[in-house]
This record gives structure tokens, sequence and C-alpha cells, in this order.
């Protein structure tokens, strides 16, 4: 392994691909009634069914920013080890957690380590769309392409990925500030889903509605057969959803069905972004050729 890839938990990889790939991954956190809970722990798993049914009830979630110190122990191990780092954080225009980590690490490499090579890429993505810019970058890296080269990539390619959503619930939406009561009790009356999309500032903004959860679900498998890069077929799909698996299988289905995709990772959201979006919440991922 030519150098390591340091990713946060926004980027909703499950275990299995982090180990594979020999990811380090910085926990962020979210808070329910005072209790903090970390919502990435190497080795364990943390029970987001149990996350959702807490909203579900009512209960107060808040989130909070990746703390420095948990960056510190990782960026020590690996500088230690000798090895050169890539950090690849959560789009900056949903949280500051990308610009309180990056200066931090920059500070360690600084003072202590700077021998050696860290390089820190704000992928405006988030979820399992922040999870697909690190399996790329990973792809890269293992086919040989050095630090310098696969930065570069990532600067110049970070706006090539895809996210759209679709959310179950607006009163969540609501709750955060991106829509008013007043449009969100109708949008319910109405069974009226939303389909946003990360703009290229990394903004969450709506861009269609539909009525009805089936017709949103199809509404996303509509934006990958419209705007994923060819062959679509060969693409590696993610799909992050919130307590919803069945949505996320049939979404999943639809695409598979209409453009041959056969290559998907599904994961249930990570509950620092989940806690904005609410349960029943399906986020498709993808690559794009087109403006995102």
């Amino acid at each position: 392994m030519s150098f390591a890839i340091l990713t946060d938990s926004s980027s909703n990889l499950p275990e299995e691909l982090i180990d594979k790939h020999q990811l380090s991954v910085i926990a962020l956190e979210f808070i329910v009634e005072g209790q903090v809970y970390h919502s990435y722990l190497k080795g364990s798993v943390t029970d987001l069914g149990k996350f959702y049914t807490m909203m579900r009830e009512g209960k107060v979630i808040t989130t909070s920013l990746a703390r420095p110190e948990s960056a510190d122990t990782l960026i020590r191990e690996l500088f230690s080890a000798g090895q050169d780092v890539l950090y690849l954080g959560f789009d900056s225009a949903l949280s500051g957690t990308y610009d309180s980590i990056s200066k931090y690490l920059q500070q360690v490499h600084e003072e202590e380590f700077p021998e050696r090579q860290l390089e820190c890429v704000d992928t405006l993505a988030a979820a399992l769309g922040e999870g697909l810019f690190v399996l790329e970058a990973v792809k890269l890296r293992d086919a040989g392409s050095s630090l310098t080269e696969v930065t570069a990539w990532a600067r110049k390619k970070r706006l090539s990925f895809a996210h759209w959503f679709t959310v179950d619930d607006l009163t969540y939406l609501q709750r955060g500030g991106r829509l008013s009561k007043g449009a969100a009790l109708a949008g319910s009356i109405l069974s009226i889903k939303p389909v946003m999309h990360v703009d290229d500032e990394g903004r969450l903004v709506p861009a269609d509605k539909v009525r009805g959860r089936k017709k949103s679900l199809l509404a996303l498998a509509d934006k990958f057969a419209t705007l994923a890069s060819q062959p679509q077929n060969e693409q590696l799909v993610c799909i992050s959803h919130a307590a919803c698996l069945e949505d996320a299988e049939f979404l999943r289905d639809q695409i598979a069905e209409r453009c041959g995709t056969k290559d998907f990772v599904i994961n249930e959201l990570d509950p620092v972004i989940g806690a904005h979006a609410g349960p029943g919440t399906v986020a498709l991922f993808f690559t794009t050729d087109q403006p995102r």
C-alpha cells in the first residue's frame, strides 16, 4: 500500500469494505437526550435501527463535528508507521468537520511529522456518495497511482459524483430549517415526496416533487438512467437508506433491470446525516459526466 486513506464516518461505508481496503475512519458523534454515541467504532456495530426508532418516537437528536482528538490517534499511528496520508473529508457545505479536521491534521503534520506527505481534499460529498468517492480513490491507489496523482484526480473529479435523495417524512426537513412548517404540513397531507440533490457547491437543494413513495423511488431510478455516465452496466452504484431496506432494494432492482447494473453497495444511512433527513430517507449515488 503506497499511502493510507483517511476518511470520516459520514462516508457510510460498511465495515467489510473498511477492513478490505485498510481505511482509517474518524468517528463523528450524535447525541440523544444528552447521551453521546459514535456513528462508527472499529470492531463495533452501531444499532442504527434503534437510532431511527428513537427518531420516530420523537426523541431529540443532535449532531456534532468530529473532534480533533478523534483524528489524533489515527494520524499519529499512520505517520509513525511511515505512511503518507490522503484525507478525504465530509462535504464542507453541510458540516464544519472537514475544516476542523484538516486544520488539525496539517498542524500535526507540520509540527511533528514534516518528513511525511499529507494531502486533504474536501469531497463535497456525503453518505455513500463520499464512500463511493473513497472507493474510487482506493482503486487508483491500488492500481499504482501516487498520492500526488490521486489527490489531483480527487480535486478534478469531485463533482463527478452524483447525489440524489428522497425523504418519506417532511417533518425532519422542516425541523432542520430546510422547509417551512406550512409547506411540510401541506406536503404531508398531499403525500408529496421531494427529490433532492447535492449541487456543485455541496449544498442539498430540492429538484423535483412527486406524489407517493413509489414514484419518488422511481424518480431516483430515472435520475440514474438519465445522468449516470456510460457504460451504466459497469457502474458501482451506492444506496444509503434510513431504516427502509426494502425501499433501497426496490431502487436497486429498478436500476439493475433498466440499466443492467450489477455492482451495488447498500448500507444504512449514517446517523449524523440521518438526524437531519429522518427515517425513510433513500439516497442514490453514482458517477456522472453531466452537471450533478
